[in-house]
């Protein structure tokens, strides 16, 4: 370990599935495009990973307008995964992140199972791609719409299927519409999957009550911000002691405190979503946040922290 004049450099590196990351703190799918936009504020190597918006095997178009809408405590989407298809993402988004030393997790999101396995196909000789990560809530269209992830059986023969495909260690994204997230945790491990990662939006709803009429085309969309944080910490911590594959924690992660709730609680590795959009530097100042708490908390490395709450 170096020395400075501030002390020992605190080690931010971890290792989840066996893939390295140089600090635990990585960007939300949806929040961050692939980077491009991010680029021009930000130094991408400084993060431990670049997680990309969900990509499907074809273009999907995305939900009716309006899609959006601010709430106290954050803001309610209802894109609908929206992104240009496999072949834009691969010429376009895989090929501007080479350029940089960081792990790049990219979200795949379907409507059936084979929609999910071609795309992991599609992706196993890429070798810019160190993980993958699966969208589960997005509707079966073959079983009337459920969400893959809100079903314990489904979720655990999306996960097997797609760890048969995937040449990467995959990553199953867990939503918080659950009555249990640790027997969904469980289905994920059980599948297959290498590392497990939540928590993905809370639904919600808004009405703009001087026209009488929903905020949002589709009535109800994803929560997410701040205000989901404590939500998904207890979450984080019933997955973490639910499975033996590694968490990775997400939902409101604003500073450093909020990061070191999720890893205390048991994740590996956090990630940040809204708050980008509030501040394009909210993972960098997350990371540099983390670092100084290492320093007067005299911790050697993060990996000490991990699921280190006292019982």
């Amino acid at each position: 370990m170096n020395n400075n004049a501030q002390g020992p450099v605190p080690d931010l590196s971890v290792e989840i599935a066996g893939v390295r990351f140089k600090t635990p703190v990585m960007t939300a799918s949806g929040t961050f495009g692939s980077g491009i936009e991010y680029s021009q504020f930000m130094d991408l190597n400084r993060l431990g990973a670049v997680v990309t918006k969900g990509v499907a095997n074809v273009p999907w178009p995305g939900n009716p307008t309006p899609r959006v809408a601010e709430v106290y405590g954050g803001m309610l989407n209802a894109i609908g995964l929206q992104n240009p298809g496999i072949d834009v993402f691969i010429e376009r988004d895989l090929a501007f992140l080479e350029q940089f030393d960081t792990r790049v997790i990219v979200n795949v999101c379907g409507r059936s199972v084979a929609d999910y396995v071609e795309t992991v196909e599609r992706l196993r000789d890429e070798k810019r791609v160190d993980m993958l990560e699966i969208n589960v809530s997005c509707p079966n269209v073959k079983e009337g719409a459920i969400a893959f992830g809100t079903n314990a059986d489904m979720l655990f023969s999306i996960t097997k299927e797609i760890k048969k495909a995937a040449a990467q260690p995959v990553i199953m994204k867990l939503t918080p519409n659950v009555t249990s997230i640790a027997e969904m945790a469980k289905a994920a491990e059980a599948g297959g999957a290498d590392a497990v990662s939540l928590i993905n939006t809370i639904t919600g709803m808004k009405i703009d009550v001087e026209r009488q009429t929903f905020a949002l085309a589709n009535k109800t969309g994803g929560l997410s911000g701040p205000a989901i944080h404590p939500v998904a910490v207890r979450m984080v911590y019933e997955a973490s002691r639910a499975v033996r594959i590694p968490v990775i924690g997400m939902g409101g992660i604003r500073t450093a405190e909020d990061a070191l709730e999720m890893i205390l609680a048991g994740a590996s590795g956090v990630a940040v979503g809204a708050m980008s959009f509030h501040d394009p530097l909210t993972a960098i100042h997350v990371t540099e946040g983390i670092e100084d708490y290492m320093r007067r908390h005299k911790t050697g490395s993060v990996s000490e922290l991990i699921g280190a709450v006292h019982e």
